[in-house]
């Protein structure tokens, strides 16, 4: 089965492609009746060197993103992951000597195709007089028996376009450009890791993983790696590609070792998430850092990709002082990133945060509760938000992305070791105070929130009086709030839906002489049954109201729990004859 593409035709995808990023970039232009785009501002390179590089398409943003002044004159592309036609080659040549330039450096990837029409097409250039050389960049540290075909040229040729384009830019001539990108690529390495294949547009993928591998050493065509390896987490899978790459055995290696300062590219190579790209990029750091590994500077984006692989390649090229400043220099190019010119190690990655403020005295009126009285109620509450976590979470896979339990539960477990570590205070201001910042620091998702706006509020009410109006005054507190800043309303099937049925039950605590528990049994029974009403509500607010079907077959799940917490609460007060 082919893959899907969002293409027009697998025949135009190249050149529309390139195209787009033409038609999006005033400093850009096509080369009429060739896949080649070049600067708009062409003529002012007279009496500069040309650089001009390209391949088959596929790699975005490589290789017209990295045209700009400071980087590429040109670049020629072919059709995905196919070498440029010859005859582009020549023209992209032609156009750039007409121009007023002294001399073009073709930078070129090693692969066949491309060392042969790129070749060939250097050749005929200097038939015609125009200066032409040539680097082939091979920085693949995946073979550790040197093929004949030698090293494949991967996503360390970004680094050699911006140190050419930068002597470029500085006026340096044909010959020492080249001399110098040449020595530079001999110090560099490249290894790539992927999850799965990619897919040419109109074909099906190149090759095949099981679940549990993962392709180590590919290229930037969809060919297979040099060996599969079993799924691990990233910094066992960073590691094993930095070992790999810096192995004294492996002829392919980049000589990193401790001491060294380094560059280091973590290149997404199309379908790997951001996410996971930070924790690469983590990794990679520390990792390297731990071996006494200098980085001088780190990139961290899409360079080179194939299509829409998910996975990363990361690059390692030693500097020194006099390279990083090429690597510094400035260049309008769209795709090279806004890199900080300092090093990366030695920079202090965290501040302290800011300390709490310090508590007010509490009010001898504010008292009332004893911890162990508090530790029983908590307990109890996390008991059954454990136990309910499978069915709150299936209640939750029919509206939302089926995690309400797990929030819950990591709720719960975060009390239960807060619990640990003291008794908790007997003021229920601070008590409530306390678990709201607990709650929005380890619940995390909208339930989190909303539970630490209702904490944080009801807790104001308390910090004169603790009697039951009082606490009826904070109930209504964080029902205000929940209600301001969540956009919820009764009948909106949430979790407020079961704390307002409570909070109507408690207001009978304002009046002389109303009992605790049987306005609270109340209170628990009004909750319970508006969760259950809630099978039978539209979804007005939250996750669910984004759920085609106008009504649910099952109840809210945040109204569930909220209902089963006032329970929790009920029950453990009982059990003490409160």
């Amino acid at each position: 089965m082919t893959s899907k593409k969002l293409v027009n035709t697998v025949a135009g995808c190249a050149d529309e492609a390139l195209a787009g990023l033409v038609a999006c970039n005033p400093s850009l232009q096509l080369l009429h009746g060739h896949r080649v785009a070049l600067r708009s501002d062409l003529d002012s390179l007279k009496g500069r060197v040309a650089l001009l590089s390209g391949g088959g398409s596929g790699h975005e943003p490589a290789h017209a993103g990295f045209i700009g002044k400071g980087m590429l004159t040109g670049v020629i592309a072919g059709a995905v992951f196919t070498s440029p036609a010859v005859g582009s080659i020549l023209a992209a040549i032609r156009a750039v000597a007409q121009a007023g330039t002294v001399g073009t450096l073709l930078i070129v990837k090693n692969y066949t195709g491309d060392r042969l029409n790129f070749g060939l097409a250097r050749e005929q250039a200097r038939a015609e007089g125009i200066p032409v050389e040539m680097v082939v960049i091979g920085d693949d540290s995946a073979f550790t028996v040197l093929k004949k075909a030698g090293r494949r040229g991967l996503c360390g040729t970004v680094l050699i376009h911006k140190v050419a384009g930068a002597l470029a830019e500085a006026g340096v001539g044909l010959e020492e450009i080249t001399n110098r990108v040449s020595a530079v690529a001999k110090a560099m390495g490249t290894l790539g890791v992927s999850l799965s294949s990619c897919s040419i547009p109109g074909s099906r993928p190149t090759f095949e993983l099981s679940p549990d591998e993962v392709e180590l050493g590919l290229g930037i065509h969809g060919e297979a790696g040099v060996r599969r390896i079993k799924m691990a987490s990233a910094n066992e899978i960073v590691t094993l590609m930095l070992d790999h790459m810096t192995d004294s055995a492996n002829v392919s290696r980049v000589p990193v070792q401790s001491g060294s300062s380094v560059v280091l590219m973590v290149n997404n190579l199309g379908g790997l998430s951001f996410l996971e790209l930070g924790i690469i990029a983590d990794a990679a750091v520390r990792t390297l850092e731990g071996r006494g590994v200098k980085i001088a500077r780190a990139l961290v984006g899409t360079f080179m990709s194939a299509l829409e692989m998910p996975g990363i390649s990361l690059t390692l090229l030693l500097v020194d002082e006099p390279l990083l400043k090429l690597i510094d220099a400035e260049t309008t190019a769209s795709a090279w990133p806004n890199v900080a010119k300092v090093s990366v190690t030695g920079r202090k990655r965290s501040r302290a945060a800011p300390a709490e403020p310090l508590e007010a005295p509490v009010s001898p009126v504010a008292g009332g509760l004893t911890s162990k009285r508090v530790m029983l109620v908590l307990e109890r509450v996390c008991t059954t938000l454990l136990g309910l976590e499978e069915h709150l979470n299936a209640l939750d896979r029919a509206s939302g992305d089926g995690d309400c339990g797990t929030t819950h539960s990591r709720a719960a477990r975060a009390i239960q070791g807060w619990l640990k570590e003291g008794p908790p205070p007997a003021s229920p201001a601070r008590l409530l105070s306390k678990l709201s910042l607990l709650l929005l620091e380890k619940m995390g998702g909208s339930s989190g929130a909303l539970y630490g706006l209702f904490l944080t509020a009801a807790a104001q009410p308390l910090k004169a009086k603790t009697d039951l109006p009082a606490w009826c005054a904070a109930m209504d507190a964080g029902l205000e709030a929940m209600q301001k800043y969540g956009k919820a309303a009764p009948g909106d099937r949430t979790m407020l839906d079961s704390l307002w049925a409570a909070g109507q039950e408690l207001q009978a605590w304002k009046s002389p002489g109303a009992n605790l528990f049987q306005v609270l049994t109340k209170a628990v029974q009004s909750a319970e049954a508006a969760a259950e009403a809630t099978k039978n509500m539209e979804a007005g607010a939250g996750r669910a109201s984004y759920i085609s079907s106008a009504r649910l077959d099952q109840p809210d799940p945040g109204a569930v729990a909220a209902a089963a917490v006032l329970r929790a609460v009920l029950e453990a007060l009982q059990g003490q004859g409160v």
